[in-house]
């Protein structure tokens, strides 16, 4: 699990000092917007906010998980499932060759999505593959939570 934030032990995250004036405030802000992102102060914050964007939809066979994870390759991906947690995960190494950027406005971070399944899902025929940048992943049902078509039964 990551942790968002340590909270101090007086419970409280911000300085509360009454007598700071709005100037000071106003400074601070403007100081923000005029650093030179990212920081390291800003770049542990956009990590933790990084992870890719999922869809995840149920179908009559299985569940089926999309995730938005464009510009990596097949072998970026480490997909284990543990009891019932599927853990997708990519720790992409940094090219630190060219540092002459004018402008990056992106980098690949590394990632960990954690997804608790329900009971129903086969964990020993889940499939994954990547194609255009989308990573897809099958989660079959088992047999006895497919749901069955309706029938007719006869009164004797």
């Amino acid at each position: 699990m990551n942790t968002l934030m340590n909270v101090p032990k007086n419970g409280s995250l911000a300085n509360t000092n009454l007598n700071t004036n709005f100037q000071n405030w106003s400074n601070w802000i403007d100081d923000i917007f005029n650093t030179n992102l990212p920081t390291e102060r800003t770049s542990n914050f956009n990590k933790m906010f990084s992870s890719p964007k999922v869809n995840i939809k149920e179908e009559e066979e299985a569940f089926v998980i999309e995730m938005s994870v464009p510009g990596f390759k097949k072998s970026d991906f480490n997909i284990t499932i543990d009891q019932q947690t599927l853990s997708i995960s990519s720790k992409s190494e940094e090219s630190n060759e060219d540092k002459n950027y004018n402008l990056k406005e992106f980098t690949y971070t590394n990632f960990k999505r954690n997804f608790t399944l329900p009971e129903t899902v086969n964990t020993d025929d889940i499939d994954a593959k990547y194609s255009e940048g989308i990573l897809y992943l099958n989660l079959p049902k088992k047999e006895e939570a497919k749901q069955k078509p309706a029938r007719t039964i006869k009164i004797s």
